[in-house]
């Protein structure tokens, strides 16, 4: 087992370029499912034994048994299993994969929480009431993460470089070094006043070519990100947390609400699997986002 599963892992590294934590993930599952497996046939497992009985066995502890796991983590777990025993098939190490008539659990898809347009300009003013370099930033910070819809990783990692002033783009460094490349759209007019005349006060001599700068001069980190979206938030008057993903999430619920097509956003968003795009046509949930009552 050690010897397939540190195959298969090196394959989604390699191959398929997933993230660390995701293959951690799998790592974890398959190792779990492992484990079932020596308890199951009383030590050593041979691949050649495991038949789909023994499967579904599994999946029916995941279930039912002591743990008894929630639907979508039963899923993922599926998921994993019947991933590792589609390449051993391909591979041509089994003959037949006993994971293939498994079926995943339905599972509810979480509808991401989302602020209206009216609670989102509200958010992208607030920065501009204080005044000075560091209301430039951070005005620019946000308007750059909704008007793209990029993570936070994304955003703090972009380099003066990355932006394409005279096409209106900027190039995203997305994840498994997948570049994708961005309208700035709204984000053009505040990104080019911080530039002018906002980032040339926070840099110092030796400071990194980074789009944003802290108060030092150093790369802008995640933390001060989320620092900066609280204290907006806050001004702005919104109840609820306010995250750097609500920007995201509202960037996509927008631009499909007004026509524009799911594989478009899909690409802009960097998302690989259309499905997961698709999330973003469901009904907001009662819990969205809301000023307080006045």
């Amino acid at each position: 087992m050690d010897q397939h599963l540190a195959q298969f892992l090196n394959t989604l590294a390699v191959e398929k370029r997933y993230s660390d934590n995701t293959i951690s993930a799998y790592r974890n599952d398959l190792s779990q499912f492992w484990e079932f497996l020596r308890t199951w046939q009383g030590g050593s497992v041979e691949l050649g034994v495991i038949t789909p009985e023994v499967v579904e066995a599994y999946v029916e502890d995941l279930q039912r048994g002591p743990n008894e796991y929630a639907p979508s983590t039963v899923a993922r777990k599926i998921a994993a299993v019947k991933s590792f025993f589609h390449s051993l098939v391909e591979q041509g190490l089994l003959s037949a994969d006993p994971a293939a008539r498994l079926n995943s659990p339905k599972v509810k898809k979480h509808v991401p929480k989302t602020l209206a347009p009216a609670d989102m300009e509200r958010l992208l003013a607030a920065p501009a009431l204080a005044g000075g370099a560091k209301a430039m930033r951070d005005r620019a910070l946000l308007e750059l993460l909704y008007a793209t819809g990029m993570r936070v990783t994304e955003v703090v990692n972009l380099r003066l470089e990355d932006l394409d002033w005279e096409a209106g783009f900027v190039d995203c460094p997305g994840k498994a070094e997948r570049r994708r490349r961005i309208p700035l759209a709204s984000a053009a007019e505040p990104l080019g006043e911080y530039l002018q005349r906002g980032r040339p006060s926070f840099a110092r001599d030796g400071s990194p070519d980074m789009l944003f700068l802290n108060h030092r001069g150093q790369k802008l980190t995640r933390q001060g990100v989320w620092l900066i979206l609280k204290e907006a938030a806050e001004v702005a008057g919104l109840d609820g947390d306010v995250t750097p993903h609500t920007l995201r999430h509202s960037f996509a619920k927008h631009k499909l609400g007004a026509g524009e097509d799911l594989r478009r956003v899909q690409e802009l968003l960097g998302h690989a699997n259309l499905s997961t795009t698709q999330v973003y046509r469901q009904p907001s949930e009662p819990s969205e986002l809301l000023p307080p009552s006045v």
